[in-house]
């Protein structure tokens, strides 16, 4: 069986004698590749905060690679940072790592989301969708970008999420996953400015339905590369920051606080605390430094 087909996983009670308290460490766009020395070391930075404070999971929420599609040595070497943080970490991917997805509005994303792609992020990273519990919790990860894809593979995701979802048992439920699942509202319309920025429907309506019936209590996403906490209903939507890098208003419309950083969660059985961090040593780097450093390649 593929590393990444998809299993009802035999570790879904790895965190479970941890029914008081779980701390987890939630990194996002990290973008690593070599040839980008200060995002590594914004990385190293975070790594340092990471070893102090010991969290009991890092979860990076994809972009985890500068260009996944075009250079396995930028998966490689992402891979390779994470694996010497001190603590266990779980991925999920994002466009630069295995595509984007397409849209019914706007131009077709480069490069498109790709099987082969996503194999090769599951070959090197690992797991890019699982499920767990811990502190009374059920927590899910996805896979946003194959998602109105075509893929064999979209569809078994969404008969996985159906399995995990029929398990809750009235769990609190935190959800992860690159893009967010819309800007304010549910039904916010498409733009073709926006489209690639939050899960495209039909997907999103199916996605939001499914989760309809349990207590979805905190959607975590990156992405946008912008910090935003806000919460809609009962759901809590939580944005991190890039791990590496901001992006100028000149470039991308500002909806929150456009800077580099982190978001650390402390889950309890009915509750969960979110704190806003700046590992220290962090620096905003802007998009455009690192398109002086590409040359013409973007």
């Amino acid at each position: 069986m593929h590393a990444c087909a998809v299993i009802v996983s035999t570790r879904d009670d790895l965190y479970a004698h941890r029914m008081s308290e779980f701390r987890l460490t939630q990194i996002s766009d990290t973008h690593l590749g070599q040839r980008f020395p200060g995002l590594i070391a914004n990385f190293q930075a975070i790594s340092a905060h990471i070893d102090a404070d010991r969290p009991d999971l890092v979860v990076n929420t994809g972009d985890v690679s500068f260009d996944g599609p075009s250079s396995r040595d930028d998966v490689a070497f992402a891979k390779s940072l994470h694996a010497a943080l001190p603590v266990a970490c779980r991925y999920l991917p994002g466009n630069h790592d295995i595509g984007d997805n397409p849209t019914a509005i706007g131009p077709a994303p480069k490069p498109p989301v790709a099987e082969a792609h996503r194999r090769q992020f599951c070959d090197i990273i690992g797991e890019d969708h699982w499920s767990f519990e811990a502190a009374g919790w059920r927590f899910i990860g996805l896979n946003s970008l194959v998602m109105n894809s075509g893929l064999a593979f979209e569809a078994q995701q969404f008969d996985w999420l159906a399995s995990e979802i029929a398990r809750v048992n009235g769990r609190p439920v935190a959800l992860f996953l690159h893009k967010p699942v819309f800007l304010h509202l549910p039904d916010d319309p498409e733009t073709p400015e926006t489209s690639i920025r939050y899960v495209p429907q039909p997907a999103r309506a199916r996605l939001i339905e499914m989760f309809a019936h349990v207590d979805l209590r905190l959607i975590a996403s990156g992405h946008v590369h912008q910090r935003r906490d806000f919460t809609y209903r009962h759901t809590r939507h939580v944005w991190a920051p890039s791990a590496g890098f901001r992006i100028n208003d000149a470039r991308q419309d500002r909806i929150a606080i456009k800077e580099v950083g982190l978001v650390e969660y402390r889950f309890r059985p009915d509750s969960v605390e979110v704190r806003h961090v700046r590992a220290a040593g962090q620096v905003d780097i802007d998009i455009e430094e690192l398109f002086a450093q590409m040359g013409g390649e973007h």
